[in-house]
């Protein structure tokens, strides 16, 4: 196949340009870079919009009584929330399928050293209490391995791969407890959609900083194989 970068014929059991080289499947990496950001995004946006509305529904039960208040109606009114945050749960696994397919790439075309194996880009986010603490060092070795950091720069970078998974596992738990949550009494209604909103505001946070990573490691290796191109031969 033809280089994206200099045309020249990349043999088929190669993965970069023998000329220039450039990753031959450049423009593929980018463009799924760009669907993942795009998912991430709208991951986010559904989280902060059930987040805005769980803020409207609790302005009325702050005016409530417990003699006014009543369970089954407010049950009934929050049960769609519930179900957005179902729904917002499956379009989490869909993103996470075609983030795990990106990862894997940019792990392969990261420069290393690495201090895990290449299975564990996959492994790490199946395998029990192991995807607790796995997956963040992942995507923490591939951005620094992507391109030249400063200490500073490695820690601000470690600084958002920790946020983003922090608030991926406080708006799972929490998200759980919301749609797990009681209504029996007023307390228990107030405190629900508290829950609720703090899940949500986690959710789009994390989404964000996923978004955050996902766009420094794929301009990262795009500018790696683009400087690889230009840079003369001895």
């Amino acid at each position: 196949m033809p280089c994206a970068l200099c045309g020249d014929i990349i043999p088929a059991e190669v993965a970069r340009c023998p000329a220039c080289g450039a990753w031959a499947r450049r423009r593929d990496f980018r463009a799924v870079g760009v669907a993942v950001f795009m998912l991430l995004g709208f991951n986010a946006f559904v989280a902060l919009g059930s987040g805005i509305s769980l803020l409207r529904f609790a302005h009325p039960l702050r005016g409530a009584t417990h003699d006014s208040y009543d369970a089954a109606s407010t049950g009934h009114a929050i049960a769609p929330y519930a179900d957005v945050f179902t729904i917002s749960t499956i379009m989490a696994a869909v993103t996470g399928a075609l983030y795990l397919t990106w990862l894997w790439r940019a792990y392969r075309q990261s420069p290393g050293p690495h201090r895990y194996h290449r299975a564990w880009v996959l492994l790490g986010w199946v395998t029990p209490i192991v995807n607790l603490w796995m997956p963040p060092r992942v995507v923490y070795e591939v951005w620094v391995n992507s391109g030249r950091y400063r200490t500073a720069e490695r820690q601000a970078a470690g600084l958002v791969v920790g946020g983003w998974w922090a608030c991926a596992l406080l708006g799972l738990v929490l998200g759980h407890a919301f749609t797990h949550g009681s209504v029996d009494t007023l307390a228990d209604a107030r405190f629900d959609v508290h829950v609720g909103v703090a899940a949500a505001a986690f959710q789009a946070l994390a989404a964000t900083l996923a978004m955050a990573t996902v766009f420094q490691i794929t301009r990262l290796q795009c500018l790696f194989t683009s400087s690889s191109a230009q840079t003369p031969g001895p």
